[in-house]
């Protein structure tokens, strides 16, 4: 028993080999310190959240309270790096509860104290891990770029893919059934460009150009049966704009929907989505898989008009059972209406919201300062902007974890060029807590970081594929030709 209780006590009294500091000057405040973890909410199996202040300093010191007492003591020149093994131990002992951090910065000598803060542990886990794409800010040339994983309970990173094993490419597009890691669709552009798919973990190249569609597969979301895929098919120019506020404009002079039935390796759509006075983009399938949402704008004469390019969100019913569409779109937000315009619907695993990003016109949000998240609440038919969430700077693509707890999206947020993924827990009544920064090792990493992370995505577990198999695939050019499309 004696034993026991001095493993309790020294797990309780821990520190970073040092003593807690008497501080000179105690402050009211909370500490300014970055990422701003001050008051957020994050999951029981989150890496640590390791900080710095803004302030300059000497040293900078926190103590981290557990609900049962347990203590973390770190102390550091730079920033706070917590011990992840500890870290988790107390997340797991604090769940439903607040961790309490005291922060004290060291100035000539001598420890500014400031007001401890609270971290509330929710009962509720993230999803394991996230993929996303890193690429530089700019579009202008295919420059190194890759698809990667990280492991959400910690900082591993590894590579899916990246651009410099197939010559002149361009990878993007990368989408989950239901947050499978054993199901992806993930597109090669380029001259040996490609759809990669990965069904039940093995991988093959498809061909996706037809004759009756504009171009290959782009914008993708899978149906949950993982029997289909929904496509949107469209002639994609970009543009550059001459003011700093400004930077790239894409546009589509043309965009049509399509669904591709992967048993019968065909494509199907309906002429309501394939319409030449209409643009139709970004579909997305409900849970139940018996309806398909998707953007919708009258067609423009572009690129003079790319800014009178407005999308609705839109709805058709589905029938997984033979691949066949309702006969009428449904509006359910009429964004046009409010001179503004819808892109990236996506609902919520349990069926009762869909997420979307409102800007002033088009579908290309990330370059769009104004672009705000909203949320649609399906069985009301009301949507809201999500304030609790925005901010004064770009927030673009989202997407959610597999409990409808959490959500993941892009933000400029920090500096007004890079996009970073951010996270937040979001209640049954739709209501989020304030957002945290996706947790580094080194807090400096987004502040040296010249990378923006796009389409952050969700999985459930490892993504277990060896990239030179991706080469050897595309490399070897052996893709399976989709067959023509099946217009209903």
């Amino acid at each position: 028993m004696n034993r026991i209780l001095i493993i309790l006590f020294l797990f309780a009294t821990l520190t970073a080999c040092n003593e807690r500091v008497v501080p000179s000057e105690i402050r009211n405040e909370k500490p300014d310190i970055f990422p701003d973890y001050t008051e957020v909410t994050i999951p029981e199996n989150i890496a640590p959240l390791n900080f710095k202040a803004n302030d300059e300093y000497s040293a900078i010191d926190a103590v981290i309270e557990g609900r049962n007492k347990e203590v973390i003591h770190v102390q550091d020149k730079k920033y706070i790096s917590i011990p992840i093994g500890k870290w988790a131990q107390m997340l797991s002992s604090s769940k439903g509860d607040s961790l309490r951090i005291t922060v004290s910065i060291e100035q000539q000598g001598k420890w500014i104290q400031f007001a401890p803060f609270s971290v509330h542990v929710s009962e509720t886990p993230i999803d394991y891990g996230l993929v996303y794409r890193l690429i530089a800010p700019g579009y202008e040339v295919y420059s190194k770029m890759g698809i990667y994983q990280r492991n959400l309970s910690n900082f591993d990173q590894s590579p899916i893919i990246e651009n410099t094993l197939i010559p002149g490419s361009c990878v993007n597009c990368h989408s989950f059934r239901q947050s499978d890691p054993r199901e992806m669709s993930l597109h090669i552009r380029g001259k040996l460009g490609g759809t990669v798919l990965m069904t039940g973990g093995k991988i093959n190249l498809l061909n996706t150009k037809t004759e009756k569609t504009i171009s290959n597969f782009v914008y993708p979301y899978w149906h949950p049966s993982g029997n289909y895929i929904a496509y949107s098919v469209n002639n994609t120019n970009q543009g550059f704009h001459a003011t700093k506020e400004k930077r790239v404009e894409v546009v589509d002079g043309a965009s049509d929907v399509v669904v591709y039935d992967i048993k019968n390796n065909r494509a199907i759509s309906n002429e309501l989505l394939m319409q030449d006075n209409m643009f139709e983009t970004f579909p997305s399938f409900s849970p139940d898989g018996k309806t398909l949402y998707f953007c919708s704008s009258a067609s423009r004469k572009m690129p003079e008009e790319y800014n009178q390019v407005r999308y609705n969100l839109c709805s058709i019913s589905f029938n997984p059972e033979n691949g066949t569409f309702g006969d009428r779109i449904d509006t359910l937000f009429h964004a046009a209406a409010l001179n503004k315009s819808v892109t990236f619907p996506r609902p919520s695993p349990d069926g009762r919201f869909i997420m979307f990003t409102l800007i002033d016109y088009g579908n290309f949000s990330i370059w769009h300062k104004e672009a705000d998240l909203y949320l649609f609440d399906v069985q009301t038919g009301n949507s809201r902007p999500m304030v609790e969430v925005n901010s004064q700077d770009t927030e673009s693509y989202h997407s959610w974890a597999t409990n409808s707890r959490w959500f993941v999206f892009s933000s400029r947020r920090i500096d007004g060029l890079y996009t970073r993924p951010f996270m937040a827990y979001i209640g049954e009544n739709g209501i989020a807590r304030k957002p945290f920064l996706l947790p580094q090792e080194n807090p400096d990493f987004y502040l040296n970081m010249m990378q923006s992370f796009n389409i952050p995505e969700f999985i459930t577990g490892k993504v277990e594929i060896d990239p030179n198999d991706i080469e050897k695939i595309v490399l070897e050019n052996n893709g399976k030709q989709v067959e023509n499309l099946n217009l209903q």
